[in-house]
């Protein structure tokens, strides 16, 4: 989710199954994905998996098995390994950061699952046209689909959620499964939604990690939707994009209630708060001087099922701090990162 490049496709959900014997690259099973109906194995058997979020759908989905190889997981594997149990550790993971073209061809794969800047790079030549060409159907991550001008975002992030896990269960024969863990993400949302909410929302920022920039997320990255369910207000909800860089002007002129983190290499989280505390003109920040931070890893930020837990957990922090009324959620788990 690091690198920022662009490509020109318009996307909408809608999957499309139909019968037959598995096939590599083609196939017979027709999902539309970034506004395009692309061919699949039906059901896929040798998946490559990239990313900690994409990965969490396959252990969703409960198609482990028919996960080949992994990349991008070391990282997140003790988050899934809470949510999914020790099926985690045997997924083969064949390299740590991003993969190669080459480290993906190596594992005969018949699909790839991931996303632009999720693992599909074109100075890599790691493209959904390179696989295709290579007898590998890709699909990509609908977070992460490309408008015209090279912004990713095509619809709002739990649209783009329940768009893949439906399309991804449909790829590995678990529409069943897919229907469950979507019905779970609707219910829990719903209870969200129908929670107290406060009088005035409190404008909470994105950090991920920063430089002469600061690199955060707009209305149309997973974020927006946790923030929007938790009962806040994204301070970047007018930037039209998923992952953006803004200036640190930007972070100032927001002054936000809150400041959550992505637990994400490079920077630790006492490295980013001490950034915070350090820089003039940030550190009197309302978030700053009253210590409203919340980090939470990578694989809950990110496109993914987990998303309903990083908002619940966003919640009852928001109640913690008194900037939401209190309410009936409780959050299955405790992700946060200290």
């Amino acid at each position: 989710m690091k690198a920022r490049p662009a490509l020109a496709v318009l996307a909408v959900a809608g999957v499309l199954a139909a019968c037959g014997s598995p096939q590599a690259a083609t196939g017979n099973l027709a999902v539309r994905n970034c506004g395009v109906e692309q061919k699949f194995p039906a059901p896929a058997q040798r998946m490559f998996v990239n990313d900690g979020n994409l990965i969490s759908m396959v252990l969703a989905l409960g198609a482990q098995e028919q996960t080949v190889a992994v990349s991008s997981l070391k990282r997140d594997a003790d988050t899934l390994r809470k949510h999914y149990g020790d099926g985690v550790d045997r997924l083969n993971s064949v390299a740590p950061d991003y993969p190669s073209r080459e480290t993906v061809l190596a594992q005969r794969p018949d699909v790839m699952v991931a996303g632009w800047n999720y693992g599909y790079s074109e100075s890599a030549n790691l493209t959904p046209d390179s696989l295709r060409a290579a007898g590998v159907a890709p699909y990509v991550l609908t977070e992460s689909c490309r408008r015209p001008g090279g912004e990713r975002g095509v619809v709002d992030a739990w649209t783009a959620l329940r768009t893949d896990l439906t399309a991804l269960g449909a790829i590995t024969g678990r529409a069943d499964r897919a229907a469950q863990v979507t019905g779970d993400l609707d219910r829990r949302l719903s209870a969200l939604l129908a929670a107290p909410q406060p009088e005035r929302r409190p404008t909470v920022f994105l950090f991920d990690s920063a430089s002469d920039t600061v690199f955060s997320s707009g209305q149309y990255g997973a974020p927006q939707a946790i923030l929007e369910a938790a009962g806040a207000r994204n301070a970047l909800s007018d930037v039209a994009d998923t992952w953006t860089a803004v200036s640190w002007e930007r972070l100032a002129a927001a002054d936000p209630d809150a400041i959550v983190f992505v637990d994400y290499p490079p920077q630790t989280f006492q490295q980013k708060v001490d950034l915070l505390r350090g820089k003039p003109g940030i550190q009197n920040l309302r978030a700053v001087t009253e210590g409203r931070f919340l980090n939470l890893p990578y694989a809950l930020w990110t496109s993914g099922p987990l998303n309903i837990d990083a908002a619940e957990q966003l919640r009852a922090q928001l109640e913690r701090w008194n900037l939401a009324p209190a309410s009936t959620i409780r959050p299955a788990a405790d992700d946060a990162v200290r």
